[in-house]
């Protein structure tokens, strides 16, 4: 069934033309990816799906009594109530199950409990996704819905969506998220507006058959023109070939014209070669890390980060990602402990609020010429502008004209041309494109000094980062490995996991409002022996574990006895990877024996009434 369709739609702000005559359909149940270059208008087209905005001309149909919800990427939300109750006025699905959702995307009671106007921006944004999801909407159009969600909590939306009956469009630069969620692609881009069958990784293939296609259709074409010409340059004015030379030169004429769109410029980011430093950047010892004594997010940190490592942060939201990289730029004091700095190492600190600090009356070559290093020279704030697609006339623009994604570019140009060897990126992905985002993770990659950065962005993650430092439970855990063995290991909860509280915040729902899901004695005592067998089938499975990591441990010991060299520092590098995954592994067992107590004292209580 056909829910929505645009015909011969068009589009432009002043001389910028964002679609003209484009059109494309929705269809029931259809998931969709909205792609496209910063600016090409994406979230335009959602506004005017919705009716905030309107087109210059063409049309736009709907089903009789098509209902759509709209998450926007930035949205106040200021509506002065308790969020519990208004979810409960407004939402069709029950308050019991919207607090299931919410609880895997990090919302708590007390965010449920307390009024909208005082969530923060990243709570509220949650809260508002909620309520879109308790709306069951017929279209949902979700614009950058990850940008405010830790890991964890984009895998609890990724499932929700990938078993969500009806239909969305999704906006985002998460490419692994868009892979795992959608199966139409709808690109915006070069004034037309395409739908393509399949994941944004089918699309990119298509597109690059497509473009060959035409190039050598075009090719084609051009070759067979060539002759044409050549015939008629050559007989037109012999009388016995004049006739023949007319006619070639009617075909000519008539021969198909293929035209290729000009496509944006794609961002190409070089990063200017780092100061040298020595080989320890930075350690910091026994440290207490927050805001003031009565509120300490992490504690006992100790961490060493030496030249070349590339350190992405992880943990779930208000875990103190953030707090750590802070703390490490010097914008929040150690509240005890101490942090050294190596030899020579000056850093870089990018955060999301640097795009909003910017001169609103700077141009952009200003704004960038203001924060770079003075070994510069002015070819290479130059080249930086073009890498981050600011060139002509456009280097002149007032940053007070500029998108949230043009902004950030700027921001991140200015952290980029300080030479620093240590950079610390807090989000540095957030508002950018695709092919930004690629640039950007390119450009890190190869970059000779060190990084810590923070992102929710898992295919910019695999793509920069060397280590993992993961921030959980008041502390901070460096994990030998690459992120996809980090990742690996988080989903087959073999590292430490979230505290586990959806049933307990059933159990009260469910005892608060006996009206909307009532208590049932049997069902409720069948889940929780369930959760108890699955513990213990984990617990099982990681003491067998250990098992076998404690006899490799000790044929490594015997091993690097009688080795030397390369052979020995080759084992005793695999034995302390070893170490540190077993003691992230005890760890993770001793919270699961600690988690079936309390369901066993749970379960107890049940059959005692």
């Amino acid at each position: 069934m056909n829910l929505l369709q645009l015909y011969n739609a068009s589009k432009q702000y002043g001389p910028k033309i964002l679609f003209d005559n484009a059109g494309f359909s929705i269809n029931q149940g259809e998931h969709v990816g909205v792609i496209g270059p910063n600016g090409a208008g994406k979230s335009t087209l959602f506004k005017i799906m919705v009716g905030i905005e309107h087109l210059d001309s063409g049309e736009i149909t709907k089903a009789n009594g098509l209902r759509i919800g709209y998450l926007e990427q930035e949205s106040d939300w200021t509506v002065d109530v308790n969020a519990e109750e208004y979810l409960k006025e407004h939402c069709i699905t029950p308050i019991w199950e919207l607090k299931q959702i919410g609880l895997g995307i990090g919302l708590q009671e007390h965010h449920f409990a307390g009024k909208l106007t005082q969530l923060s921006g990243g709570f509220r944004m949650r809260m508002k996704l909620l309520y879109l999801i308790g709306l069951q909407p017929d279209i949902m159009l979700l614009d950058e819905p990850t940008n405010f969600l830790d890991l964890e909590s984009i895998l609890t939306l990724e499932t929700f969506l990938q078993e969500y009956k009806q239909a969305f469009l999704l906006i985002s630069h998460d490419r692994e998220f868009l892979r795992r969620t959608t199966e139409y692609t709808l690109e915006v881009e070069a004034g037309d507006i395409v739908k393509f069958p399949g994941h944004i990784d089918d699309y990119f293939e298509q597109k690059a058959e497509l473009l060959r296609m035409l190039e050598a259709k075009a090719a084609q074409i051009e070759n067979k023109r060539k002759h044409i010409q050549e015939f008629v340059d050559k007989f037109k004015a012999k009388a016995t070939k004049a006739r023949q030379a007319q006619s070639k030169l009617k075909s000519l004429n008539k021969l198909e014209k293929v035209e290729i769109k000009k496509l944006p410029p794609r961002a190409v980011i070089q990063l200017p070669t780092a100061l040298p430093t020595g080989k320890e950047i930075l350690q910091i010892t026994n440290a207490d890390l927050g805001y003031d004594k009565s509120k300490v997010i992490l504690k006992n940190v100790n961490l060493i980060i030496d030249r070349g490592q590339k350190i992405g942060i992880v943990g779930y939201n208000g875990a103190g990602k953030s707090t750590l990289l802070k703390s490490i730029a010097e914008k929040i004091p150690f509240i005890t402990g101490e942090m050294k700095w190596g030899y020579n190492v000056r850093f870089s600190y990018f955060a999301q609020h640097l795009a909003d600090d910017l001169l609103d009356t700077d141009t952009v070559i200003d704004a960038l010429q203001r924060k770079a290093h003075r070994d510069n020279m002015a070819q290479d704030i130059l080249n930086m502008a073009g890498s981050l697609l600011f060139s002509g006339d456009s280097i002149y623009k007032k940053i007070k004209v500029l998108s949230g994604g043009e902004k950030t570019r700027v921001a991140l140009g200015q952290v980029l041309l300080q030479r620093n060897p240590l950079l610390l990126l807090d989000e540095p992905t957030n508002h950018l494109d695709f092919d930004t985002v690629n640039a950007l993770a390119v450009a890190l990659s190869d970059f000779n000094g060190t990084i810590i950065l923070v992102s929710h962005d898992r295919n910019f993650l695999k793509q920069v980062t060397t280590q993992i430092v993961e921030v959980r439970n008041g502390t901070i855990e460096k994990y030998p490995g690459s992120y996809d063995e980090y990742l690996w290991s988080l989903e087959k909860g073999i590292l430490s996991e979230r505290i586990d509280t959806p049933a307990v915040v059933e159990k009260t729902v469910v005892n608060s409002d006996s009206s909307e899901k009532k208590f049932n004695y049997k069902e409720e005592t069948k889940r929780l022996g369930s959760e108890i067998k699955e513990l213990e089938r984990k617990i099982l499975k990681t003491e067998e574990l250990l098992f076998r990591h404690a006899e490799k441990q000790v044929e490594l010991t015997g091993s690097l006895l009688t080795a030397q060299g390369q052979q020995a520092r080759e084992i005793a590098k695999q034995a302390a990877a070893l170490s540190a995954e077993t003691v992230n592994m005890e760890e993770a067992l001793m919270d699961h024996m600690e988690t079936v107590e309390i369901k066993k004292q749970e379960l107890a209580q049940l059959v005692g009434k």
